[in-house]
């Protein structure tokens, strides 16, 4: 299996990438809805969290209310990296099993879409890695347009994250999104010929055909070896 590494940065034009693999039939395993699931009332990141941070983050149904829980992470450096910490066992849990079930399905090519991917350390699990890349000064401009932000704010949320040219230092595929829609939609239809190339044979062995046709050489190997001996 090859499990394609896909980050960028806030309204750097990743989700949409993310959409056009989607639409491409390879599917996409998204930590963003990963996350969203783990903090989830009654679950165990949603306990840790409103233990940490209070109940003054809860919305009257009980639910976290991540744009206030946002707003205090985002101004905090200290604030966000404890919310990492807290939640990372169950995400990175979360993603594991999303894998899994796409591994079963007998899936040779997936995406795995993580905004924190070097972050968190999970560019270990991916190859290629691709970084949707523009510069800070499109970045900042899209994101005020996009949630209609304060400059001072889009400044606060983009600078709680890895910049954008220290990402596409470590990156094997970058997308320069800084064009237009039409030039991303042509870089894009490149990417896909890379990443749907034919798999490795480590590709392979990991994926689920290749686990099926070790055991049944090794049934094979068993039962020739008991009629010789």
């Amino acid at each position: 299996m090859r499990i394609v590494g896909l980050t960028g940065g806030i309204s750097s034009g990743k989700s949409t990438v993310s959409n056009l693999f989607k639409a491409n039939d390879i599917p996409v395993v998204d930590a963003d809805l990963v996350a969203r699931d783990v903090l989830k009332k009654g679950t165990g990141g949603w306990k840790k969290v409103v233990a940490t941070f209070g109940e003054d983050i809860l919305l009257a149904n009980g639910e976290v209310d991540r744009s206030k829980l946002g707003q205090i992470v985002f101004s905090d450096p200290a604030k966000r990296q404890l919310l990492n910490r807290l939640l990372a066992p169950y995400i990175s849990s979360g993603i594991f099993m999303e894998i899994l079930k796409l591994w079963i399905k007998g899936f040779k090519v997936i995406v795995l879409d993580v905004p924190l991917l070097f972050e968190a350390k999970m560019d270990k699990w991916t190859k290629p890695i691709i970084v949707v890349w523009v510069d800070t000064e499109t970045q900042l401009q899209r994101l005020m347009a996009r949630d209609r932000t304060s400059e001072e704010d889009a400044k606060n949320r983009i600078n709680s994250q890895m910049p954008l040219d220290i990402k596409r230092t470590k990156a094997d595929i970058v997308i320069d999104n800084n064009g237009s829609l039409d030039d991303l939609h042509e870089q894009f239809r490149k990417v896909l010929s890379q990443v749907t190339r034919p798999l490795t044979w480590t590709e392979f062995w990991l994926s689920r055909q290749g686990a099926l046709s070790a055991f049944v050489s090794v049934i094979v190997g068993v039962v020739i070896c008991r009629k010789v001996l």
